[in-house]
């Protein structure tokens, strides 16, 4: 029994160390992969792509840390976003692994309470956003990426952990 624990275990961490270390080096290759194709790569977004595979092949604390990492990571290497915003994209990740574990401990599907966590984390961000706004605190459009692409963006990710779980 306890060679089965250390082999989960281990193969938790394994997964651990190669999500984190691809989530660093995907957001710090964003601009670079962006401006090579040619293409807005941060539209996809990036940082939830990677705390959704997080949330999926490792663990709770690591999808909180990495929720907590990703956006002061992206701040240090870059200086983008602001300190507000990186603080702001910080409680939503944050709060989006929180709500997903919660969720999931109280409905019968995975679908509903993976897609409650993010819209409900999308939502508390843009209330938080526009009272920054307001008081001058953020110097920015209220909905920078289309809400057509984050609708598809929340369809694909509550989808992958879906599916995921559903093979399972």
């Amino acid at each position: 029994m306890k060679a089965i624990s250390t082999a989960v275990l281990q193969r938790t961490t394994i997964a651990s160390v190669f999500i984190d270390s691809g989530a660093l080096l995907f957001i710090y290759l964003v601009p670079s992969i962006s401006h090579l194709l040619s293409l807005p790569v941060y539209l996809i977004e990036p940082m939830r792509l990677m705390l959704i595979l997080a949330l999926v092949h490792t663990s709770k604390k690591n999808a909180y840390l990495l929720a907590l990492t990703m956006p002061l990571f992206s701040f240090l290497i870059s200086s983008h976003p602001v300190v507000p915003k990186m603080m702001l994209i910080t409680f939503e990740l944050v709060f989006n692994v929180f709500l997903f574990y919660l969720l999931t401990k109280r409905m019968k599907y995975l679908f509903p309470a993976i897609l409650l966590s993010i819209l409900i984390s999308k939502i508390a961000y843009y209330l938080i956003k526009f009272g920054l706004i307001q008081m001058t605190v953020l110097d920015s459009e209220l909905v920078s990426t289309p809400i057509t692409i984050q609708v598809i963006m929340v369809i694909l990710f509550s989808s992958y952990v879906y599916l995921f779980y559903k093979r399972r």
